[in-house]
């Protein structure tokens, strides 16, 4: 694979099957290099292997489909070039969609009601006078915020605490009627008028239906579902006393209009939240919340944080159950082995599936109010979303050969419906990761991966660490490892202490400990790998990283200096100027390496900067909130003053997501620049090493 087959990585959404369990619909997105965006459809999914997938809108970028409980409608979002996601509606087996909403800054999620006539959606709602509100006021025209909250930024959202996430009700619009046709001549004076002499190219042209705000607290209200009788929804907040001192979410119980929860038009004002675990409870930290079909039963996922609300640190995510009608919460999965995520998905009629990240995979469990009931589905893949309807299991996965297909789950077993990913086996060739471990040096099993390029060798070895720390590599397919390894690059990457997929002690390993058995076990596997294959070149090591893999990488390179060259990507490189740069640094520092100026020394690649041998790379985006772009900067700042050779390639308008989610251009030339720096100081035959450095060092134009 090479920076230019990006646009053969297809992005697979979880499926939303279809009540009757015959088909999934599923979003399939895409970089675009023309477009320098991502593009996508929805795509229908039948179970039935006999009938073909087909595409089944035509939008720019369509996206997270879900069925109306009575299946005549599919909901989704459509983002136009340049514009933000709103919410459509389409008849189910396809059609010309029609708009519901037209929201300032787009809507982020939704969800139906049980009959199927209104919908909730989430949407960041802007003070009036920022974000485009008022015509002639620009972002650097708005006015001065005054900020008394530490939360008040986040990473790829920017300022938020004037744009809150709130939730709205919608009526579905019919989609019989006649469309709506955009007034002219008198009849648009009129509608001018009637809409306070605003352009009339909105909800009047259009014919939107009227949304419903909700909720109105000053803070982001996720994760919305609605009860089972449809009288009310559920959602996850921070709504208790001192929220902005800690990371703890509850769960509320917001009663609807009407007296089935429907009727989205009436003029009473809106309900009060009611607490049904109130944040603050037990320093539980709740991701989501769903009711069993049955009515019976709460199902949550969440983190337990402690007492102080903040000791966040590889505390994995725990399934737990209460009765509908209140009680205690009992929890459900083993907190110390099991990682939930993905949501809650109901199953049957009183069940819920979940996901759970196990040693580099994702598995698919379904629980009952009892426990563990099922796992449907583990082995060498990861499982990204899944649903049950009338029986049916359809799921969406990634694995070593493709980066999301659809399946559907019979009798334990997998049964593949699609094959997005044959344009990118076909054209670029796809690699296979060997799975490995080796023992660290005090014996601890060090789990991992090694992607070898074609040939015999030797091959240069790139070290490849993930970010988090509390994250995983899996065996899936992974464009990094396929990019280096077309170049001619062994690539290795592992989960040492302090990742997920192997438990809390597991990752808890390194709490004020960075940089101890994480480097021990990263520089073990290194070792092991080069023992064990002839064809690895011990004299030839680059290493590498982002975020927290910016920083193992430059932790590393000051103790071992036998790397020809690393590449230290949007790095936490000096945990005090960290505190108050990071959208997270109030909290993130302090909890993994102590509040101590002495505990942060002692683990700050900063600190150790003097010595340092090893030629850098340093890249960073603009953007950054996470790890902000002044990391970077005084890290390499601090190299060229020390005289060591050091680059730093900066990345506007772009976030800590550059490698995953940037711009099509963007990650295609950071790719190449990655290879140009990787070709001067570990050149191979697919990645000789340039004929004049100077020029070729600086990024194309253009």
């Amino acid at each position: 694979m090479k920076s230019e087959h990006l646009p053969l990585l297809k992005s697979v959404s979880a499926p939303a099957v279809h009540p009757d369990g015959s088909r999934a619909v599923v979003s399939v997105v895409r970089p675009d290099f023309d477009a320098d965006s991502y593009v996508g459809q929805l795509w229908s999914v039948p179970a039935d292997p006999a009938q073909r997938p087909r595409r089944l809108t035509r939008g720019f970028r369509d996206t997270a489909p879900d069925f109306s409980p009575d299946g005549e409608v599919l909901a989704f979002l459509r983002a136009e070039p340049g514009g933000k996601p709103q919410l459509h509606v389409v008849e189910a087996h396809g059609g010309e969609p029609v708009p519901v909403t037209d929201a300032p800054l787009g809507v982020s999620a939704f969800t139906w009601s049980p009959d199927s006539s209104s919908i909730v959606f989430s949407a960041r709602t802007p003070e009036e006078g920022r974000y485009g509100t008022v015509d002639g006021v620009s972002a650097g025209g708005e006015d001065a915020r005054l900020i008394t909250d530490y939360q008040y930024r986040m990473n790829g959202v920017g300022y938020t605490a004037d744009k809150p996430l709130q939730l709205f009700l919608v009526a579905v619009p019919s989609l019989d009627e006649e469309p709506a046709v955009a007034p002219a001549g008198r009849a648009l004076k009129k509608a001018k008028s009637a809409d306070g002499g605003k352009e009339a190219g909105g909800k009047v042209a259009r014919n939107l239906p009227e949304a419903r705000q909700l909720t109105t607290a000053a803070t982001d209200h996720n994760g919305a579902s609605y009860s089972t009788d449809g009288t009310a929804i559920y959602f996850t907040a921070a709504l208790h006393e001192d929220s902005d001192d800690d990371l703890v979410t509850g769960i509320y119980r917001l009663p609807l209009p009407g007296d089935s929860g429907t009727q989205a038009g009436q003029e009473a004002g809106p309900a009060e939240p009611e607490a049904v675990i109130p944040g603050g409870t037990d320093g539980l930290s709740v991701s989501a919340v769903r009711q069993s079909r049955d009515g019976q039963w709460l199902y949550f996922a969440a983190q337990d944080l402690g007492t102080s609300g903040q000791d966040f640190v590889a505390r994995n995510t725990a399934l737990y159950a209460m009765s509908a009608d209140g009680g205690h919460a009992v929890a459900l999965s083993d907190v110390e082995t099991m990682d939930l995520g993905g949501g809650l998905e109901p199953a049957g009629s009183d069940g819920v599936l979940v996901l759970n990240n196990a040693r580099g995979t994702t598995q698919l469990l379904e629980f009952g109010p009892d426990g563990l009931r099922n796992t449907l589905l583990d082995g060498d893949r990861v499982v990204t979303g899944a649903a049950e309807r009338a029986g049916s299991v359809l799921l969406s996965f990634s694995d070593a050969g493709t980066a999301g297909d659809v399946a559907a789950l019979e009798a334990g077993r997998l049964r593949v419906l699609t094959d997005f990913s044959a344009p990118l086996r076909a054209d670029a060739g796809i690699l296979p990761p060997q799975e490995l471990t080796f023992a660290a040096a005090d014996g601890y099993p060090v789990h991992g991966w090694l992607v070898t390029p074609a040939g015999e060798g030797p091959h240069p070895v790139l070290l490849n660490i993930h970010g988090g720390p509390f994250a995983q590599f899996t065996g899936a397919l992974f464009d990094e490892a396929q990019v280096y390894a077309a170049a001619g690059y062994a690539v290795l990457m592992c989960n040492p202490r302090g990742s997920a997929g192997y438990g809390q002690a597991h990752g808890r390993a390194i709490k004020e400990r960075m940089g101890t058995v994480d480097m021990q076990d990263v520089l073990a596997f290194l070792d092991g790998a080069l023992e064990k294959f002839e064809e690895l070149d011990g004299d030839a090591l680059g290493i590498m990283g982002g975020s927290y893999g910016g920083y193992l990488t430059a932790w590393t390179i000051s103790h071992d200096h036998r790397f020809k060259a690393s590449i230290v990507e949007r790095g936490y490189l000096d945990p005090v100027s960290f505190t108050g740069s990071s959208d997270i640094g109030w909290f993130f520092g302090g909890e993994y390496t102590g509040r101590s100026a002495e505990q942060m020394a002692a683990q700050s690649p900063m600190a150790r900067v003097d010595q340092v041998r090893t030629p850098t790379l340093v890249i960073h985006s603009e953007e950054d909130l996470r790890c902000p772009v002044e990391q970077g900067q005084r890290y390499f700042t601090a190299l060229k003053q020390l005289g060591v050779e050091a680059a730093f390639l900066v990345f506007p308008g772009e976030n800590h997501e550059l490698s995953r989610s940037g711009t099509p251009h963007h990650r295609r030339q950071r790719f190449d620049q990655i290879l140009h720096w990787w070709s001067r100081h570990l050149p191979t035959a697919a990645n000789p090493a340039p004929r004049d450095d100077a020029a070729a060092a600086e990024p194309a134009a253009g």
